[in-house]
């Protein structure tokens, strides 16, 4: 009964509201097994035809049409048999409760069609307003920049209609090629707002900033800025918010690149067939989650970064989306097994992949840039 045992997207709201939402689908269905009862027990004298008539409605309420046609034909099924097992047939009861559970049930799908097709009209309309607000904020990466190639990917997920915490930017500056991929803790305005602020900062200190940490500080420093002003993010927001992020930098004239790791999932290098995971050898907290460790010296952590090698900065939506068995994206096995020759060409087989795994269906936002070191 999973198939159409599915809550309208209004009332998605958490696991509570899931629960009252899949209860409340059930009422239907239980309300149609207690007429049973009755009509296989002795007190099969009571006039039980409303309560059949009323499940197709009740259904529409919280199922869609897939779900009140369900009901409605278990409705009916359940009058046609409790009618055959007492040999009521041939009464003027049974033929008016069969004539008003079909006219009720016809109403009741054409009633549910309506309201799920409007639905989902609304539902296109704010993924489109979210998709163009988030490509206000973030902009796809520069297809070369200096010594690499690089492409960008940014998926919304399936089950949101709001705009979503992911980021990342590529810049060329005096210093090498410097990349930032975080998550935003939350979807809406909250995470709009941190997204600006991180963007910000980045895009502001990379081109003067010749110390990678002090760019990694400047992005923390905004976002505290901005959390210090009244009113700009909720109260939730304010206590259980943070940002992940990685900002790597490719220096110009060395094979070598820099990583600065805010609790965010490690960088990927394709070097010779074989993906290696850069994992920090000094955990650092998220933005926000600062005062959790005491302060100590932070230094960048080199990684060789030859050229031919492929670098990924990713964000969890990508390694935690996962197929109908619960098991995870397989990234590292796939970015090996991907034979494109071009970053956008790698960014597309890897979205394939990804659709392909979860069946289209994303339970989080993913954000991706690929960088190939070409000298």
């Amino acid at each position: 009964m999973r198939w159409f045992l599915r809550p309208h997207p209004e009332l998605r709201a958490g696991d509570h509201s899931g629960f009252l939402c899949t209860l409340a689908q059930c009422v239907p269905f239980a309300l149609a097994l207690f007429v049973v009862g009755i009509e296989l027990s002795p007190a099969h004298f009571l006039y039980t035809g409303p309560i059949l008539t009323a499940t197709p409605a009740l259904a529409a309420v919280t199922m869609g049409p897939k779900g009140t046609t369900s009901a409605a034909v278990f409705a009916l099924a359940v009058s046609v048999t409790t009618a055959t097992y007492n040999h009521a047939w041939g009464t003027q009861q049974v033929y008016t409760n069969l004539l008003a559970i079909s006219l009720v049930s016809v109403a009741s799908v054409m009633a549910s069609s309506a309201i799920a097709t409007r639905r989902r009209i609304e539902l296109d309309q704010v993924r489109r307003i979210a998709v163009a607000a988030q490509e206000v904020i973030l902009r796809p990466v520069p297809a070369r920049l200096g010594p690499v190639r690089a492409a960008s990917l940014c998926l919304a997920a399936e089950a949101e209609a709001q705009v979503g915490g992911d980021l990342y930017e590529a810049v060329q500056t005096p210093y090498g090629v410097r990349i930032i991929v975080g998550d935003v803790r939350g979807k809406g305005l909250n995470a709009v707002r941190e997204v600006a602020a991180v963007l910000g900062a980045f895009r502001e200190v990379v081109h003067y900033e010749g110390d990678l940490v002090e760019v990694v500080n400047h992005c923390a420093a905004a976002l505290q800025r901005e959390a210090a002003v009244p009113g700009a993010f909720d109260e939730e927001a304010l206590m259980e918010g943070f940002t992940t992020a990685l900002i790597a930098q490719v220096l110009p004239h060395e094979p070598t690149m820099q990583l600065v790791n805010r609790g965010h999932p490690p960088a990927l290098v394709l070097h010779q067939g074989r993906v290696h995971a850069l994992m920090p050898t000094c955990p650092l907290p998220p933005f926000g989650l600062e005062d959790l460790i005491p302060p100590h010296p932070v230094k960048p952590e080199s990684h060789p970064f030859l050229p031919g090698d492929r670098l990924l900065l990713y964000t969890d939506g990508v390694i935690e989306a996962r197929n109908r068995y619960n098991d995870f994206f397989a990234l590292p096995d796939v970015m090996e097994t991907a034979h494109a020759r071009t970053p956008q060409e790698f960014l597309k087989h890897l979205h394939q992949q990804l659709i392909r795994h979860t069946e289209g269906s994303l339970a989080d936002d993913v954000a991706m840039v690929v960088v190939d070191r070409l000298a």
